[in-house]
């Protein structure tokens, strides 16, 4: 027996398989149209209950561990701009951000953590093949393993192009690594991303790339004096979520692997904070 399904029956059976089956595009909520028939027959349903149970059965069985986490509320959020390759530069060449504030804690007293220097403790500078050539090759804690050049500025994750939270006391005691997956939600633009832990240095933790804080809707430009001025920044940690550290070129890479684990950046139910899921 030969069973016809109408265009609008295939795109609701395609939506509802999806719903089904957890899956989401990047913490995007999917929305139904109606169908107007007004009709919905036997066989119909038949084969929208094979289709959803077969999708349910096949995202199961790809994610089938639940990841542990737990959720810090930030007290602020500074942007952090290392690792991009026109984060630092010498006097006079326009950068994402001064000089001062590649010093451990942004004091002048402590050590340069924002940037590479050779032993002879002066700024390693970009050559004529690399992204921005006379520039400071600057640096984050998160590497890519793959390259053991540590003056080529693409080993680091790039802050304007990658979302990255700078790990803090809290979060390190709680056994995350750099490297590790999180999600992070504004409760002021009310948007959730994924991110990485990509750097250290903050022992509050209280800091996020130029890239993070763009996609979650605030309009900073630069790390000189863009900054959240209030505890409305929530960080979902997964510890122990990225154990072959994998390295992110793009953000559409990140959240890619994020999903294919079965990661969520969903906080429709966040009420509290410090708390363990």
């Amino acid at each position: 027996m030969t069973i016809s399904v109408t265009p609008e029956e295939a795109a609701i059976l395609s939506v509802s398989a999806e719903q089904q089956a957890g899956t989401a595009s990047c913490c995007l909520s999917p929305k139904i149209g109606e169908v107007q028939h007004g009709r919905c027959s036997a066989a119909f349903l038949v084969i929208g209950s094979a289709f959803v149970i077969a999708a349910t059965t096949l995202v199961h069985a790809q994610n089938p561990v639940s990841h542990a986490s737990f959720e810090l509320l930030t007290h602020r959020m500074d942007v952090d701009v290392d690792g991009a390759p026109n984060a630092y530069g010498p006097p006079g060449k326009p950068a994402l951000d001064v000089l001062i504030d590649a010093h451990s804690l942004n004091r002048a007293d402590r050590e340069i953590v924002g940037y590479l220097l050779d032993n002879k403790h002066r700024p390693v500078l970009q050559g004529p093949k690399d992204p921005f050539p006379g520039y400071y090759v600057s640096q984050t804690s998160f590497t890519d393993i793959a390259n053991h050049n540590e003056r080529d500025p693409r080993g680091y994750l790039d802050a304007s192009k990658i979302n990255y939270v700078v790990r803090g006391d809290a979060a390190r005691r709680r056994g995350v690594k750099v490297g590790d997956f999180v999600a992070v939600h504004s409760k002021r633009t009310h948007k959730s991303v994924f991110a990485i832990v990509g750097d250290t240095g903050n022992p509050t933790g209280d800091e996020g790339s130029l890239h993070l804080l763009q996609e979650l809707g605030y309009p900073f430009h630069d790390g000189i004096s863009d900054s959240v001025t209030r505890p409305e920044i929530v960080i979902r940690f997964y510890a122990n979520s990225n154990p072959k550290h994998q390295f992110f070129f793009t953000q559409t890479a990140l959240n890619k692997a994020a999903m294919e684990l079965g990661l969520s950046c969903d906080f429709a139910d966040t009420h509290a904070v410090n708390r363990v899921r």
